[in-house]
């Protein structure tokens, strides 16, 4: 589109080399048009440059103008772009009707190729007040006070064992426990307990355990490895069958990264006897060659 990549240029240009009062008059060009820009794929980049560029009071003028479509902004390929630089780059009080159109809808965004995304910013960069404790949005943005928005983490926490096992939705949850609290690391790990060995054979929860396993506490993590490593009823180890599964392998290989102490001869013990055989499986070859590095075994 002729007209939306010289608008782009025009705006990297400007923004670049121009003084705020230039920067200023080209946003104000931009009023009244946001939201079709928001949805093309050079006027995307040129809201987010001016976004990037313009005083806080412009952003809000820009952004009033997708406040009843930030979900269709958030699952287009071009407008999801644009909610995460506002998320960026906007103060969060400004934007607390991005925070209020998520309400109740965490679980269809986190499984949604383009809102994972948004959804993941959203986490990074909102305060803990709007991500964890606020029910209600209702006054235009410059009027609100500091009301406390939608329990974004607690939708998520609730998915949880679903979100995992989506292509989409597992980013989203190795995102909290990557960057999120204490607390939110405990609850998604909590919700890990008792399914581990199903759970590793999953081709997307599969990364999830292992990020568990990466990230709990000590004594998550403990609970976690015997788990597995325990004998079942029947006198079987689910170790066992994960060091032979195509996803469950790599997170034995993770629990021989972190385990400690007793555990880990306990962990070793299991695995040794079985090194051999590994070799039939199509994913043994490489797997036997990590074990024997990490158990130190020539």
């Amino acid at each position: 589109m002729p007209d939306a990549t010289f608008a782009y240029l025009l705006c990297v240009f400007s923004c670049s080399i121009g003084s705020q009062v230039q920067k200023a008059v080209l946003a104000k060009q931009m009023e009244g048009h946001v939201l079709a820009l928001s949805l093309q794929m050079y006027g995307c980049r040129v809201v987010q440059k001016a976004l990037e560029h313009v005083l806080t009071d412009q952003q809000v003028a820009l952004l009033r103008e997708l406040e009843y479509n930030v979900l269709k902004c958030v699952k287009d390929q071009n407008g999801n772009h644009v909610i995460q630089k506002a998320i960026e780059r906007v103060p969060a009080d400004h934007i607390r009707f991005v925070t209020s159109a998520f309400t109740g809808q965490v679980f269809n965004l986190a499984t949604h190729p383009y809102g994972c995304r948004v959804i993941q910013r959203m986490f990074e960069h909102c305060t803990e007040e709007q991500a964890i404790n606020s029910r209600w949005y209702a006054r235009p943005l410059t009027t609100l006070p500091v009301p406390q928005q939608a329990p974004l983490l607690e939708e998520l926490h609730r998915y949880a064992q679903n979100l995992v096992q989506d292509q989409y939705g597992n980013y989203v949850v190795q995102h909290v426990l990557e960057r999120g609290k204490i607390a939110d690391r405990a609850a998604v790990v909590a919700k890990m307990k008792g399914q581990v060995f199903t759970l590793s054979k999953h081709k997307f929860a599969s990364n999830v355990v292992e990020k568990c396993v990466a990230r709990a506490s000590p004594e998550d993590r403990r609970a976690l490895i015997d788990e597995v490593i325990t004998l079942r009823p029947d006198g079987t180890c689910p170790l066992i069958a994960m060091m032979k599964d195509q996803y469950a392998n790599y997170v034995v290989q993770k629990m021989l990264d972190v385990v400690e102490g007793e555990q880990r001869e306990r962990l070793v013990a299991r695995i040794r006897p079985h090194l051999s055989s590994l070799k039939k499986y199509t994913y043994g070859k490489h797997l036997t060659s990590s074990m024997l590095c990490k158990i130190s075994i020539s």
